[in-house]
């Protein structure tokens, strides 16, 4: 079966997004894994289905590149981006995800704004480090240095310890600066560093708010991909009101055989 695709990057994630509305589309674990491989397919940090929503403009099924699924922040994104290039929503809209529904904002031809799905509610653990499920679970370590020569294997011994192992965790490493904050992240299904990754930033996000006890506010966040921006409302260890804006882009589209 030979389908199109679209490739899109948020801030250095890249994504492949099928448009199923007119097609019967089934994609097997199998599929995902081949489509998302950077040597034998496409290649991207995950696979975007778009499909019709009664109650929404879309709904939009997000998978990993080893073919399991999670809510993607930079992923929805680009979704809602692609989206209003074809006219499925206007500017301001509505979707379904794998977490449930979020409203979007087309701000501009670059900058697309999300809600984040709330109230979410921090965990500090006994090492002083963070978890925080923003429609994904993380992991975040406040650091000293953001130049770890051995990053991507402290983050994995993290991501497969015993508390871990059966569902996975993204791990964030964050660092304060004088506009925000720095990050690197390592994402599970794709099992490596990424550019960006948009729930992992909202959650790096509301750990720095905690500790610096800010109630509410707009945080800017570096990424090795680009600068994205986190708001959000406090009670104690309690946020709501979470939005995560930043840039998205169109890069190419294609036909592939899968």
């Amino acid at each position: 079966m030979i389908v199109n695709f679209y490739k899109y990057q948020g801030t250095g994630n890249d994504f492949i997004i099928i448009d199923s509305r007119n097609i019967n589309l089934d994609l097997s674990e199998k599929i995902i894994k081949n489509i998302s491989n950077r040597k034998f397919g496409i290649g991207s940090d995950g696979v975007m289905v778009i499909s019709n929503h009664p109650d929404h403009h879309f709904e939009m099924q997000f998978y990993n590149p080893d073919g399991s699924q999670s809510f993607c922040g930079n992923g929805s994104r680009c979704a809602v981006l692609f989206c209003f290039h074809m006219g499925i929503c206007p500017r301001e809209c509505t979707f379904l995800s794998n977490d449930g529904a979020h409203s979007a904002e087309v701000m501009d031809d670059l900058n697309i704004k999300i809600n984040i799905v709330g109230p979410v509610k921090l965990n500090k653990l006994n090492s002083g480090d963070f978890e925080l499920n923003t429609g994904s679970p993380h992991y975040i370590k406040f650091v000293d240095q953001l130049k770890i020569d051995d990053f991507t294997t402290k983050c994995r011994s993290i991501r497969n310890g015993v508390d871990y192992i059966e569902t996975g965790i993204n791990v964030n490493f964050v660092l304060p600066n004088e506009n925000g904050i720095s990050m690197r992240t390592y994402e599970r299904g794709v099992e490596d560093e990424t550019l960006s990754c948009g729930s992992g930033v909202t959650a790096a996000a509301m750990a720095y708010g905690f500790k610096t006890n800010m109630d509410s506010g707009k945080l800017a966040v570096s990424t090795k991909g680009g600068d994205l921006f986190v708001e959000f409302d406090r009670l104690n260890d309690e946020f709501q009101n979470i939005f995560l804006t930043g840039a998205a882009k169109f890069v190419y589209k294609g036909e592939i055989e899968i």
